[in-house]
């Protein structure tokens, strides 16, 4: 009988046990999730900085601009957005590596390379560097007036075609000029079944555009085109073009006589404040450079006392392999190679993200918005 009620006892705890585990393990699915992390906020968009005219002091600035992204539009193609940020094609397709150029895609990030290390020349009158695709103007400042300088993006020779280098002088201007084929370019055409006239007159079928300015080097110009995709490009008979709009507003600012220095440089480096920038351009094959001389000239610099004396003062450190990343990947981006535990990818991430529209500004057509933190438009680093 005891073990009756001691067996009726377990089955009756058992029971209540079972029914507690149950309700507990049902409860279970009353209790609320926790909700998931919110996801992170968007950057914030600005209006996009000027990328075209910048003040300029010759003891201090040695870089200009800013790095900037955007975003495509699904209509959008690398060479749209050049010239709506007064960049070259291949500038743009340089710096973002893998980018479809045709058909880049609506939302598809876009890095801007429109921080410009200033080419190693005398900043007087026109300094063309054709390794980076870009003209430079120091135009000469008025009383009380501060210096600027204008960039803008350009074509050049293409391979067997090399535009020269070295230094000449603007001879004769010509709006709505008469193209006259010089005999090469005649006969190349020619071979090629595409036979060109004597005479191109002025008008869209013409090659030079609306205004062309003749160098001291026979043969070669300034010039605009009919064909503003080719702007950023080695595609022209050594003469150098500009887009449209670009061409015009150059011409209205430059006199008879004005300097012209052509340099090959594909590798830059220049302090501005306390950092050292290096911006790096793929070389090309046919110029007689010498990038290892570059290169050295670079390294030269990093070891000398008063760089690391100004290392000391600002905090910053030399990262090697930074610098043998920018060198390498040649995206015409400038990295400022001397700011302690940056990398490559960090300092893309800290572009300034801009709305797709024409900067402030800018002779290009449309408009941009314009509010507070679009800054100032002067400022500086914040033929054929």
């Amino acid at each position: 009988m005891q073990q009756s009620r001691r067996m009726a006892r377990w089955s009756t705890q058992r029971g209540l046990s079972l029914a507690v585990l149950m309700f507990a393990g049902g409860c279970s699915t009353l209790v609320r999730e926790e909700p998931a992390p919110p996801p992170p906020p968007e950057p914030e968009v600005h209006a996009p900085l000027a990328t075209q005219t910048f003040r300029f002091d010759p003891e201090t600035t040695g870089v200009v601009g800013e790095l900037q992204v955007t975003v495509a539009r699904e209509e959008d193609t690398l060479a749209d957005i050049a010239r709506r940020f007064n960049l070259g094609f291949d500038e743009l397709l340089h710096a973002n590596p893998g980018v479809d150029p045709w058909l880049p895609g609506g939302g598809t990030p876009i890095v801007l390379p429109t921080q410009f290390v200033l080419p190693d020349a005398k900043p007087e009158g026109v300094v063309i560097n054709v390794a980076a695709l870009r003209l430079f103007y120091f135009p000469k400042a008025g009383p009380d007036e501060p210096r600027v300088v204008t960039t803008y993006p350009i074509g050049i020779g293409k391979v067997g075609w090399a535009t020269p280098l070295g230094r000449t002088k603007i001879v004769a201007k010509r709006k709505n000029p008469v193209w006259t084929p010089p005999a090469s370019v005649r006969r190349e055409h020619a071979e090629a079944g595409d036979p060109l006239p004597a005479r191109v007159p002025a008008g869209p079928d013409n090659p030079l555009g609306t205004r062309a300015m003749n160098l001291g080097w026979p043969s070669y110009l300034i010039h605009g085109t009919n064909k503003p995709a080719g702007v950023g490009m080695r595609a022209s008979h050594g003469c150098i073009r500009l887009y449209p709009e670009d061409v015009e507003a150059l011409y209205d600012e430059l006199p008879t006589g004005t300097r012209v220095t052509i340099v090959n440089q594909p590798l830059l480096h220049r302090w501005q404040h306390d950092r050292l920038y290096v911006q790096a351009y793929p070389p090309f094959e046919d110029h007689d450079h010498d990038a290892d001389r570059a290169k050295r000239a670079l390294l030269e610099e990093l070891q000398d006392e008063r760089t690391l004396q100004r290392l000391a003062e600002a905090g910053g450190a030399v990262d090697p392999l930074l610098i043998e990343q920018v060198i390498e990947q040649g995206r015409g981006i400038a990295v400022p190679v001397t700011v302690a535990g940056l990398t490559y990818d960090a300092f893309l991430a800290s572009a300034r993200r801009v709305a797709n529209a024409v900067p402030v500004g800018s002779n290009r057509h449309g408009h941009a918005e314009q509010d507070a933190d679009a800054g100032d438009p002067l400022a500086g680093t914040k033929g054929h």
